[in-house]
Parts: C-alpha cells; sequence; structure tokens
C-alpha cells in the first residue's frame, strides 16, 4: 500500500528555452531520463537522443535524485545551505547530459530531487507521465548486487512502465565478443 507521505523532495525544476522556439505538441511523450553523471548515464541520454531523432515523437526530462541530508548534516548546517548544495551538485552531473541534448537540439527539462533514487525516479516518472524511464546500469558485481541492490534493477523491478537499462560499453563488447 503506498504511504501517504511522498517519497521525495523535489528540489529544483527548469525547462531549457528550446521550448520557447519549439513549442510541443499535445501527443508528445515524454522519456524519462536517470543521470549521476556516470558514463551509462550518459549513454542513456545518447539512447534517448537516438528514439526522438529515429522519430519518436518525445521530450526528454532528465532526472537527478540525491540522498537525503544524514541527520549530523541537517542537525549542524543551513537547511538552505544543503538545499543550495543539492541544486548545484545536481546541475553539474547533469551538464554533460543536457550539453549532448543541446547539441542534438533536442527539448528538454531537469528535474533534481531527493530521496531513495529508485523510489523517487519512479515517482517522479509517474508524475511526468513518462512513457519510458530510461537509466544506465551501473554494471556491479554480482555478490555487489546482491549485497547492495542497485538503483536500475530496483526501478526495472517496481516500474509499471517500460524501463530501458543502457548497458555499460564493455558490457555491450564482451558481450558481441561472446556471440
Amino acid at each position: 500500500m503506498p504511504s501517504a507521505e511522498p517519497a521525495a523532495t523535489l528540489v529544483y525544476s527548469q525547462a531549457n528555452n528550446f521550448h520557447e522556439r519549439h513549442p510541443m505538441e499535445d501527443n508528445t511523450l515524454t522519456l524519462a531520463i536517470a543521470v549521476d553523471g556516470s558514463e551509462t548515464a550518459l549513454q542513456a541520454v545518447r539512447q534517448g537522443i537516438a528514439l526522438v531523432q529515429a522519430g519518436l515523437n518525445a521530450e526528454i526530462v532528465l532526472l537527478h535524485v540525491q540522498e537525503p541530508a544524514s541527520l549530523l548534516e541537517l542537525a549542524t548546517q543551513d537547511s538552505d545551505l544543503i538545499a543550495g548544495a543539492v541544486i548545484d551538485a545536481g546541475e553539474d552531473l547533469m551538464a554533460t547530459a543536457a550539453a549532448l541534448l543541446q547539441a542534438a537540439q533536442l527539448p528538454y527539462r531537469t528535474e533534481i530531487a531527493l530521496g531513495e533514487p529508485a523510489t523517487v525516479l519512479l515517482d517522479l516518472a509517474e508524475n511526468l507521465n513518462a512513457c519510458m524511464i530510461i537509466l544506465g546500469a551501473r554494471g556491479v558485481g554480482t555478490l555487489r548486487r546482491a549485497l547492495m541492490g542497485s538503483v536500475s534493477q530496483a526501478v526495472l523491478n517496481r516500474a509499471s512502465l517500460p524501463v530501458l537499462i543502457v548497458k555499460p560499453e564493455e558490457e555491450k563488447e564482451a558481450d558481441s565478443a561472446d556471440e
């Protein structure tokens, strides 16, 4: 049963000015792409770009979720400073992904939130009425994944919408060498 409290606190949301020059049509879909600054997250953005360039009528929303501040941080730091640091870190981690979208001249928005990443990504995607979530696989080892789990695995297991998990390039190359 869903909890009454939200799983995330939306900290920051921004649309680039591309919308002013290219208004979205009513039948435009939304692709939610998780961005954490990793190379596999950038590969996920490239995959989203490829889908749109292949003809999918979609807007891309870059999502970044940070773990909430610890109790020690909350007790010793100004909450405005913490929120500012979260926004700055999220913007820094999404800068390369945003640059890829700008270079492709595709409309996009960014959203930064706090909370447990898998839960918050799913909540944000649902609130956006996204048609799909795209995220990179971290490629963690079997033992580590068994002990810790992964965001991509948690999203895949709990999602009610399609999920596209983009493998790291080295895994793709290893898979094709095995064939």
